[in-house]
């Protein structure tokens, strides 16, 4: 069996113990009860701190700014990222606002995954609605969208549901990145990147096929903060996924163009509305020489089935049974029609190895732990790269797997660690790193960098991604509609594009990206800056304002 670590809120216990700090949050402290008719409690609001993050830190810091004027009193907390994504994950009773990010993935380019996972109630507990949206209306229509597989009636009920979030304000919706990315052309053959649709050009597509013009084969890419885990079960970041879906391989793959294709699926059949047959490749093998069987393509769907994978569950509730038709075929027995199927499910989920995890996942069941809190001293994937060394803190080495049915062109992928912008761009001039992605500081900059050197080509692509803030609406005050209104109404977007993103970036109004077209509702409700608006929403919420300026809750 492999080794393992338990590793959940490693980094946050390492600090805590460096530190003599207690395992309580500073924000833990910041959750007061609200009393009638009392000023408003303070408010924490987190985010990531500037030297790794300024677009998120400065944000923050204006929007913490137009809150104090508003009568709010306001602290912003800024720290490492993996910190307060840890605290705000694993203590959702313990922090009341925070920014935060949902990174544009493949299958995201269908709106499933959002509309259910984020908002829907049975995600509140452990999954993607760590806010704790409740609402039976909503839940209703983001169920009836899973099997309506009319696409223009789906479209309706798409609609509704963003039209209910933007009434109901779970989130501030700030932007779709645009960012722009560097790489270095004297290395790296410019037309063997792949833009996708809603993703841009760091992706699975060109992490395979980028293709080397010289000696040096070797892709070396940064990362902004520590990563999280490097674990299938664990959708534990944007930079960690990065790694993940290199690793492990899965059934469907969304294609450049937003299909999903056969991927370690030789073919995908549909044989009715609740039957899918699945024919593997054969001769796939997992990176300890293993082979692929349809016993480990059977119980990797399984493994979420059990609880024990929290975010993965979801994409699993629909799965009846899974039959082994023969050596090469399995058949999937649905409960229910399911027009997300190939793309939420059979590309969402990592193909995992029976040999390692079965014996981890029994273990798990008589455990407190769940999947998310392992991390394999190796991981063992089937996919084009693998592992060769990691830290968790430092860097990832990854080697090309030359007996991938698809073998990457470049001979390996490193992600290094390094929070500090400018260290990036150092790196990035004199080749210490040749493909600058997630850059989090003055895009102004690349773009003069790139102007500048001719070893050096700039790319953006408008990402399905967003960047928005995040009420905990079981806590105080943040479960009032109202006051989550009024503060969108005073959450400087255009600023916040114009001098922060520095114009790469566009207007976020949903979870569905204005990229695509087909989605988003071009009709939802625009919380367009108005600090008059919000005093009116306060006032006639209940709300008043002292002799000093300060929001005073509503009486009893």
């Amino acid at each position: 069996m492999q080794n393992k670590r338990h590793l959940k809120i490693s980094f946050l216990v390492i600090l805590v113990v460096l530190l003599g700090m207690s395992l309580a949050s500073p924000a833990a402290a910041q959750v007061p009860v609200q009393e009638p008719g009392q000023p408003v409690v303070p408010i924490t609001l987190l985010s990531d701190v500037q030297a790794a993050d300024p677009i998120e830190f400065e944000t923050t810091r204006l929007l913490a700014e137009n809150m104090r004027q508003l009568g709010f009193e306001v602290e912003h907390l800024a720290q490492p990222r993996d910190v307060y994504l840890n605290f705000v994950w694993f203590n959702r009773m313990d922090w009341q606002m925070t920014a935060w990010r949902m990174v544009g993935r493949p299958e995201r380019i269908d709106p499933d995954e959002f509309t259910f996972n984020l908002f829907h109630s049975s995600t509140a507990e452990s999954g993607f609605n760590f806010v704790g949206y409740n609402n039976p209306e909503y839940d209703a229509i983001a169920e009836a969208q899973r099997v309506e597989l009319d696409v223009n009636a789906r479209r309706d009920l798409i609609f509704q549901a963003q039209e209910i979030i933007a009434e109901d304000v779970p989130y501030v919706f700030i932007a779709h990145p645009s960012l722009p990315q560097l790489v270095r052309t004297d290395i790296w053959d410019a037309s063997t990147i792949v833009d996708q649709q809603g993703i841009g050009l760091e992706n699975f597509w060109t992490w395979t096929g980028l293709t080397p013009l010289g000696d040096q084969r070797t892709i070396i890419a940064p990362a902004p903060s520590n990563l999280n885990a490097i674990n299938p079960l664990f959708i534990s970041g944007g930079d960690d996924s990065r790694i993940t879906e290199l690793v492990w391989d899965r059934l469907m793959r969304i294609g450049p163009d937003g299909l999903p294709q056969p991927w370690a699926a030789e073919e995908v059949t549909r044989e009715d509305d609740l039957n899918v047959l699945v024919r593997i490749r054969e001769g796939m093998t997992w990176h300890d020489g293993e082979p692929v069987t349809v016993e480990d393509v059977k119980f990797s769907f399984e493994a979420p089935q059990t609880g024990e994978s929290p975010m993965y569950e979801p994409f699993v509730s629909n799965i009846a049974d899974i039959q082994i038709v023969d050596d090469q075929t399995v058949r999937f027995v649905l409960k229910e029609p399911s027009a997300t199927f190939e793309i939420a499910t059979l590309s969402k989920l990592n193909l995992i190895p029976k040999h390692i995890w079965e014996p981890l996942i029994e273990e798990l069941l008589t455990s407190e732990d769940n999947a998310e809190s392992i991390q394999e001293d190796i991981p063992i994937g089937s996919g084009p790269y693998r592992i060769v060394d990691f830290d968790l803190t430092e860097q990832i080495i990854l080697e090309a797997n030359p007996d991938h049915f698809s073998p990457p062109k470049a001979d390996g992928l490193v992600l290094r660690i390094i929070p500090n912008a400018e260290s990036q761009l150092g790196q990035i001039q004199t080749g210490e790193i040749n493909f600058l992605r997630n850059f989090q500081g003055d895009s102004e900059v690349l773009v003069e960098l790139a102007e500048s050197d001719p070893n050096i080509e700039l790319f953006s692509s408008p990402s399905l991604g967003f960047r928005f803030f995040a009420f905990n609406e079981r806590v105080d005050p943040f479960d009032d509609p109202a006051l989550r209104r009024a503060i969108a109404y005073i959450t400087p977007r255009e600023p916040i594009i114009n001098n922060i993103f520095k114009g790469f970036a566009v207007p976020a109004d949903s979870f569905v990206s204005t990229a695509i077209e087909f989605w988003h509702n071009p009709n939802l409700p625009q919380y367009e800056f108005d600090f008059d608006r919000a005093r009116e929403i306060l006032a006639e919420a209940g709300y008043t304002w002292d002799e000093n300026g300060r929001l005073i809750a509503p009486p009893e």
